[in-house]
This record gives structure tokens, C-alpha cells and sequence, in this order.
């Protein structure tokens, strides 16, 4: 029917936009808050002692999030929930920046961000269904590394200006057009078939962890984080030492190249998934890992790291659509899609903490050279792992 058509359209918009702001929101919890922190005489040790606590509650919050997003039968209200406590963390950052309620932000916004996460994939099962899935999430990618590059830049110029307090301000505006926009999609034509589940389901349980396939995807996905996480903080120290005060030219070109990049693929690689497959995009977005370290590892000087970040543009691309479409054909039948999202989100955390630490200690015994080609090799292993064990995932076609 042709209303119903428009409709469609309309949630799907609306969806853009809640991508779109919500990545502009989150952008405010990057470096940001080590700057701001700073200017408020903090420490180094009691910044790191915040920032680590935010991560540490990411960590452990990752599989008990996905179960309650999979509970909670209204994925809107899940989100909103979320959203709202990332504009109570940004608040609390803006008008208190003193050690109690800074640490409260971080636990909380980190807590919302591993609720939003999931909620957000589910939102987009609900609308487009699985057969649409992967096209939704390259849009998805696409609205939110354009959020990111614009709110990177906005917030660089507003707290240079006038304050980084502003930053946290800001993300807490951004957050009612996201919230807003969660409001106006409504519910979707599939989510009728996708209500919440029990959070104790023993038997969907055994099902999850007893699927192989998501066992090696968690394994690579650690694997692309154990390759990729260090790399452009490692990237960045080397340039600063080596391009004065073109570092910070050098490392803005770095964030917004493969932010550009995803934006351009992200929905290309949605549409091929749902018409080749999911094991040949994973497989070059995989082995796009290893040729960035190597790249990085042999090209001196400045700006050949941006062309190390525009392959990882690509990665990003792939990696970004691939982690809920292939959560979803995991969860294929069962109440466990955020869940598993859980997973996967703790997987992907603990390979990032390892890979900095690792390419710390390489660069500082060995030199920084060695410490790329360890991280490419991480990126090598991943890429075999993929090709030698990982299955398709992409369900068989319905007959007409």
C-alpha cells in the first residue's frame, strides 16, 4: 500500500537522524574528556583512574545489557532510556567536574552506551526485517560517521573558543533530537516477531554458546581489535615527534579520512552482504588490517599515515555493518540477537585493551616499526582465521 510505503520511508528517515545524533552525542565522550579534565587540574593518574573506570564498566557490562535489551520488549523505550543517561553523564561532566560526580558519569555513560548499542541494531531488525538487515545497517554506519566527523569538528572549534565545559553542553542538546527522533519511527512492520524474551532462557542460552560459528567470530573480532585498536595512537606519538606543529593537521586528516570512507561504503557493503554473502566481505575487510600496519610500518614521515587510515577506512566499513548482520544470522529464530551483540561488544573490548598495552610495551623495547608489523600480524591471523574457519552465515534464500 502506498501509505504504508511512505511510512516506511519515514521510519527509516527517522532512524538516520537517531544514528546521525546519537553519533554526534558520543563524540563528545571521546578525548574530550581527558582535555576537559585537564583544564580543571586533574592529574594524569586521575584521569586515567576515570577514563579506566568507564572502560572497566563497558567491559563487564557488555553481556548483561545485551540480555536486558533482549528483556525489554519496547527497544524504543530501551534506547531512549540510554540516550537519556548519556545527556545526565554530559551534565554531570558540564556542571561538576570534580571526582564524585565525574565518576558517575562515566560509569553511567558507559553503561548507556552499552545498552544503546544493541537497542539500536534491534531497532533496525524490527524496521527492515532480515532480509533488509544489512542495507539498514550500511545506512546506519553511513548517518553515524557522518555524525562523528561533524561533531568532531564542531566540538574541536566550540571548545577551542570558548570552553571545553561547552563540549558536554552540547552533547547534552544533541541528545533531544535524538531523542525525538527515536519517538518518531514508531513500530516497525517486523516487530511483532521481535518482542523481548525471558532474561533467563536456559535452552536459547545453550543454543548462543554452543553455536561454533559465534565462538569464531568472537575470536576474530578480538583478533581485529588486538590489530586495530593501537594503531592510530601509536601512529599518532610517532607523528608528533616526527611534524612539529603539522601533528595536529596530520592527525584531524587521519580521524575524518576514514570517516569519509565509511560514509561511502558503509551501504555498499550492506547490499553485497545480503546478495554474496557475509564470509568475502569479512574476509577483505579483515585483510585490510594487515596491509594498514605494514603501510604504516615502512612509509616514514607524516602523511602516509593518512593513507594507512584511509585503508582502514575500509575495514571500519566492513566491520561496522558485519558485527549486528552477523549477530543477527547467529539469532536467527531466538530472543538472544542483543545478546549476542553482548558478546561480541566484550570480545572487541578485550582485544582493544590488549593490543594497546602490547604495542606499548613492542614500541618502547623494540621500536615502533616492530610494533605495526605486530599489530599487522595480529590483523594476519585474524584474516586466516576467517578463510580457514569461519562458515557463511547468510541464511538460504526463501523460495518464491
Amino acid at each position: 500500500m502506498p501509505s504504508e510505503g511512505k511510512a516506511q520511508g519515514r521510519r527509516h528517515r527517522a532512524l538516520d537522524l537517531v544514528n546521525f545524533f546519537v553519533a554526534d552525542a558520543q563524540t563528545g565522550f571521546g578525548p574530550f574528556v581527558a582535555v576537559y579534565l585537564t583544564s580543571h587540574k586533574w592529574t594524569q593518574v586521575e584521569i586515567g583512574f576515570a577514563l579506566t573506570l568507564g572502560t572497566m564498566t563497558s567491559v563487564v557490562s557488555q553481556l548483561p545489557a545485551g540480555a536486558l535489551v533482549d528483556a525489554v520488549h519496547n527497544k524504543r523505550l530501551a534506547a531512549s532510556g540510554a540516550v537519556f543517561g548519556i545527556m545526565v553523564a554530559a551534565l554531570l561532566l558540564a556542571l561538576w567536574p570534580v571526582p564524585l560526580p565525574v565518576l558517575v558519569a562515566q560509569v553511567l555513560h558507559a553503561f548507556a552506551s552499552c545498552i544503546l548499542t544493541p537497542a539500536i541494531a534491534a531497532i533496525s531488525l524490527h524496521l527492515a526485517g532480515h532480509t533488509g538487515l544489512g542495507e539498514r545497517l550500511g545506512r546506519n554506519a553511513r548517518y553515524a560517521s557522518i555524525g562523528n566527523g561533524l561533531a568532531a569538528a564542531v566540538m574541536g572549534a566550540v571548545g577551542g573558543y570558548f570552553s571545553s565545559q561547552i563540549v558536554f553542553v552540547l552533547t547534552a542538546v544533541l541528545c533531544v533530537p535524538a531523542l525525538a527522533s527515536l519517538w518518531a519511527i514508531g513500530r516497525g512492520p517486523h516487530a511483532r516477531a521481535q518482542t523481548g524474551g525471558r532474561l533467563l532462557d536456559l535452552a536459547g542460552l545453550r543454543r548462543l554458546f554452543g553455536d561454533r560459528r559465534l565462538l569464531v567470530f568472537a575470536v576474530c573480532v578480538a583478533l581485529f581489535h588486538l590489530s586495530n585498536a593501537a594503531m592510530l595512537p601509536l601512529a599518532g606519538a610517532a607523528v608528533t615527534m616526527s611534524s612539529g606543529h603539522f601533528a595536529n593537521v596530520i592527525i584531524a586528516a587521519c580521524i575524518v579520512v576514514p570517516q569519509v570512507i565509511v560514509a561511502l561504503l558503509s551501504p555498499w557493503v550492506g547490499r553485497t552482504a545480503e546478495r554474496i554473502g557475509r564470509r568475502r566481505l569479512l574476509l577483505l575487510g579483515w585483510a585490510a588490517l594487515p596491509l594498514r600496519g605494514l603501510l604504516l610500518a615502512v612509509l616514514p614521515g607524516g602523511w602516509p599515515l593518512v593513507i594507512g587510515q584511509a585503508v582502514s577506512g575500509l575495514s571500519a566499513a566492513v566491520f561496522g555493518v558485519m558485527l549486528p548482520l552477523l549477530a543477527a544470522d547467529l539469532t536467527r529464530g531466538t530472543a538472544h540477537f542483543n545478546l549476542c551483540m553482548g558478546v561480541l561488544g566484550l570480545a572487541m573490548y578485550l582485544g582493544a585493551a590488549i593490543s594497546t598495552t602490547m604495542a606499548g610495551g613492542i614500541s618502547d623495547w623494540v621500536g615502533m616499526p616492530a610494533a605495526f608489523t605486530a599489530l599487522a600480524f595480529s590483523g594476519l591471523l585474524g584474516t586466516i582465521l576467517v578463510w580457514l574457519a569461519m562458515p557463511e552465515t547468510r541464511p538460504a534464500p526463501e523460495p518464491d
